[in-house]
């Protein structure tokens, strides 16, 4: 019997299986790919702090960014820039292969091309069902952990509920003419309720992409001949790779000898849809409960409720604020976005922001609230001054 099965051999799978493992735990790693990373639709990009706080090898860095140029929907800019580096492009496969080394070398095992059709929560055990080859087999642990992405059924399955906001994302690798640097586009006619982005990860490519409220790969390609036609990109005749993110968490992200973790329990930024770091914490959240768990031999519901505690106490306010701040964007016309652009502009918000300390990649809600009450102030003051300028 294994101590542990986490189900998912991505970044937040193999972080856990990484701690738990290094604990002295027999722990495995169902994985339905042929390798970790495979075919991930990920922008690659993370932040500064990820890239500390979890020892990213420089091997799978590609670029670091410290500027963006944001598009508003009639096509205005705003220059984002600081001297220091914000964020980092990485090799997601080879981000996500580093990972699983990781957890091998301290004991974890890894069964590739093997997907769980279904858990049973017993009294003494976990049993699962495994499609390996194509022969079907059973496993057993004291312990599941449910960290296999935004299109699994199993939480579902055991009672934990589904994710029923998210949003649909397309992305492809293309060819450019040499790029400055990372670009994103707002609008309805780019990507409905959500933005696009450009990012370059050598000098001759780039990962273009979007999510959108509906139809991504129809925008994406437009999207595509629109920056032909530029000369921003050398060929539109790509094929995207698909994928969803949640914008959401679950209500449950626990039960009798289970966890849910990362993306399959909505741990994502709402305002961008990044899931890595906040996936990574969560994993270091969800090893450290078990680890209590077992080694109190006290596995139910009530003993790993502490894990939903921690990790709400840490992001819930990230994500309830970023959530309630994508609606609201959702909700605004082209006209009121190129607006609201004005304002940050004309206001000097954007240098406010950059400079403030309790903002910065990974952390939103601060930023938001702040950007959203200048906007206000600047609203307010341009209303009480209209009479006047009418000669009231």
């Amino acid at each position: 019997m294994y101590d542990v099965a986490v189900i998912g051999g991505g970044p937040t799978g193999s972080r856990t299986a990484y701690r738990l493992a290094k604990r002295g735990y027999r722990v495995l790693v169902l994985e339905q790919k042929t390798r970790p990373g495979e075919g991930a639709c990920c922008t690659g990009v993370i932040g500064s702090e990820c890239i500390r706080s979890f020892a990213v090898d420089d091997s799978v860095i590609l670029g670091r960014v410290n500027s963006a140029r944001v598009f508003s929907p009639s096509g205005k800019s705003l220059s984002l820039w600081l001297p220091e580096t914000q964020a980092f492009i990485i090799d997601r496969a080879a981000f996500d292969a580093a990972l699983a080394n990781r957890a091998q070398q301290e004991g974890a095992e890894y069964f590739l091309n093997s997907r769980a059709v279904n858990i049973e929560i017993k009294d003494d055990a976990v049993n699962i069902e495994v499609v390996r080859h194509e022969e079907e087999f059973t496993l057993e642990a004291q312990s599941v952990v449910i960290a296999s992405g935004f299109a699994s059924r199993l939480a579902e399955g055991l009672g934990m509920g589904r994710i029923k906001h998210f949003v649909l994302g397309a992305q492809a690798e293309v060819a450019t003419a040499g790029i400055a640097g990372v670009e994103v586009y707002f609008g309805s006619e780019v990507a409905p309720g959500f933005f696009a982005w450009l990012v370059p990860i050598s000098p001759v490519k780039a990962r273009l992409g979007l999510l959108s409220n509906h139809s991504p790969g129809f925008y994406l390609k437009r999207l595509m001949s629109t920056l032909l036609v530029q000369g921003k990109i050398a060929s539109d005749e790509v094929e995207p790779n698909y994928g969803g993110v949640s914008l959401k968490p679950l209500a449950r992200t626990y039960g009798e000898r289970l966890l849910v973790v990362g993306t399959a329990a909505g741990q994502v930024k709402p305002t961008t849809g990044g899931g890595i770091y906040y996936g990574l914490l969560c994993a270091d959240i969800a090893a450290d409960n078990l680890h209590r768990a077992i080694a109190s031999n006290d596995l139910s519901a009530g003993s790993l409720a502490g894990y939903q505690q921690e990790w709400k106490k840490k992001l819930g306010r990230e994500l309830s604020t970023g959530y309630r701040v994508r609606k609201l964007y959702q909700h605004l016309s082209d006209g009121q976005v190129d607006r609201m652009f004005n304002t940050i502009a004309d206001n000097s918000m954007v240098d406010l922001l950059l400079k403030a300390d309790d903002v910065s990649f990974d952390w939103h809600s601060s930023g938001l609230l702040r950007m959203l009450g200048q906007v206000a102030i600047s609203k307010a003051v341009e209303l009480a001054r209209a009479p006047f300028r009418q000669g009231v």
